[in-house]
């Protein structure tokens, strides 16, 4: 499969399907700025644009459930640190759910992986999103990379 960018795609998308790019793009666009001096929670904003915040819920690569509010300090604490990019592979859309599929590439510190994801999006009536489900294929992390989840609730 060949991989491409996110931006080169995302103009070949509408509804929901641009929705969940969009989401990947202005994500990218956050996390590079997020060093900057300044960088808050508000500054998620553009992002919150395109999310039901009161109805979030996201569960994360290790199970743990945030709602947008807490999704967003997790962010927060996370990105100045973080080099993020994703590359695209599928995008599947049905009447509730799109899947999204990546190669997404990171680094916090001195840690960088690379690791192929699959999203789980769905949304409410406004075409807002309402929860993310998030799987990886990736090598054991190290466990310095698992410090940035020191203070998240892990599902067992």
């Amino acid at each position: 499969m060949q991989l491409q960018e996110i931006a080169d795609v995302a103009d070949d998308y509408t509804g929901r399907s641009r929705t969940v790019l969009e989401y990947s793009l202005v994500m990218k666009s956050l996390v590079d700025r997020a060093e900057q001096h300044g960088f808050t929670t508000g500054s998620w904003s553009p992002l919150a644009e395109l999310v039901a915040t009161d109805e979030f819920v996201r569960v994360g690569n290790f199970k743990e459930v945030m709602n947008w509010t807490e999704y967003v300090g997790f962010l927060t604490n996370w990105a100045p640190s973080a080099q993020w990019e994703g590359s695209f592979k599928r995008i599947t859309e049905t009447p509730d759910v799109v899947i999204l599929e990546l190669e997404e590439r990171s680094s916090v510190g001195e840690f960088s992986n690379v690791v192929n994801s699959v999203s789980i999006y769905e949304f409410d009536d406004a075409g807002k999103i309402t929860r993310i489900d998030l799987y990886l294929q990736m090598a054991l992390p190290e466990n310095a990379m698992l410090g940035s989840y020191e203070d998240v609730q892990i599902s067992k």
